[in-house]
Formats: structure tokens, C-alpha cells, sequence
């Protein structure tokens, strides 16, 4: 599944155009490296966010394509 998309579906981030903007912007990466946008992520990688002065560190545990606000927490796990 494509990063933004991702981050959209968990909830990490509320739009996919502003998941785009923080990857275009070098605010995400995965395993370590700046991703863009359209990177796959798969289970087991570690996606890395910076919000200004805080930054959100999370395993991804599972992919969906949709998923209930409810169970959107069950796809990744903060580190």
C-alpha cells in the first residue's frame, strides 16, 4: 500500500494531501530513509513522523484499505 494512502487509512495523518506534503517536505521516512508518498509499505516497517518539535514513531502491525475509526489503532503500533 502506497505511504499516503497509509497514513490516511490509519489516521495518523487526517488527509492524504497533507500525508503527500509531509513526505514531499522530507517530515517522513520509513526504515530510516526520507520517503516520497508513493513508497509501499508493508508489515514490520517503521514509519518515522515530525510534527514540528514532536515526532511520531510507529511499526506498521498490519495493512487495510479501509478500516472503522474504531480499529484504526490496530494497524500500527507506537514505538
Amino acid at each position: 500500500m502506497r505511504l499516503d494512502k497509509y497514513l490516511k487509512v490509519t489516521r495518523l495523518i487526517k488527509r492524504r494531501t497533507v500525508a503527500n506534503e509531509a513526505c514531499d517536505a522530507g517530515r517522513v521516512t520509513v526504515n530510516g530513509k526520507p520517503a516520497k508518498a508513493s513508497v509501499n509499505v508493508k508489515a514490520g516497517d517503521i514509519i518515522e513522523i515530525m510534527f514540528g518539535q514532536k515526532t511520531v514513531k510507529v511499526e506498521v502491525v498490519a495493512i487495510a484499505d479501509t478500516t472503522k475509526k474504531e480499529e484504526a489503532g490496530e494497524l500500527f503500533r507506537y514505538l
